[in-house]
């Protein structure tokens, strides 16, 4: 990789939608991660109000430092009392999701106005 690519990012009713667009993401390994850490953890600081959807749909393999990225940013969010979800994923990554049981802490749905909906249905605690 030449540069760190940069995920796209748009709001749709208060709710920061970041997707991970590109080739760039299609395989979140530990060497490909470093510049997506910055600015997933930049992003969910900055997000007014704290409210994030990460769409995977472009994402086919991520492993447990990935995960370690998703927790920290959902903490990140939670300490401002925001939220997070997941949408788009991948039939891997959602098996993965699954597996680890990381689906009962986050909404993990199929589209990003269902995940947007989930977040400003639910008020932030």
């Amino acid at each position: 990789m030449t540069g760190v690519a940069t995920p796209q990012i748009s709001v749709q009713h208060n709710v920061t939608i970041v997707a991970l667009v590109g080739v760039e993401y299609e395989s979140l390994d530990e060497r490909s991660l470093e510049g997506i850490r910055t600015s997933l953890l930049d992003i969910a600081q900055q997000a007014d109000p704290p409210l994030m959807v990460l769409d995977l749909s472009q994402t086919k393999f991520f492993g447990s430092a990935f995960i370690e990225i998703l927790f920290r940013v959902a903490n990140r969010l939670k300490n401002r009392k925001g939220r997070f979800a997941l949408c788009n994923l991948t039939e891997y990554c959602a098996e993965v999701i699954h597996v680890t049981h990381l689906d009962s802490l986050w909404p993990v749905v199929s589209s990003t106005d269902e995940a947007v909906a989930r977040l400003t249905a639910t008020p932030a605690s």
